[in-house]
């Protein structure tokens, strides 16, 4: 019953919209950014170059650290770039 409750306040409904638009932008940014990594891809590619590149990565990861203000947590943005550089590998193959 306690759950029924709180999905009719108003201020649940709200915020659950707000996280839901969010999460929408989420997978929207993602996606973008595979596409953008193809098109690198494809142009590293046709010129010989490596696709993966560790230095590059790491670079990547210490920037956006720095650029953070929180409250996500250095340990969590490593982690999730960990794993979105990882999906981005296998979606862009």
């Amino acid at each position: 019953m306690a759950g029924d409750q709180a999905s009719a306040d108003p201020v649940v409904r709200q915020l659950r919209e707000q996280i839901s638009d969010n999460d929408l932008a989420i997978v929207e940014a993602i996606n973008k950014r595979l596409k953008l990594v193809a098109r690198l891809k494809e142009y590293k590619t046709s010129r010989g170059y490596e696709f993966v590149d560790p230095d590059r990565e790491d670079w990547m990861v210490s920037y956006l650290a720095r650029a953070n203000r929180g409250p996500l947590t250095d340990e969590g943005l490593q982690a999730i770039f960990h794993e979105l550089l990882e999906l981005t590998k296998r979606e862009v193959s």
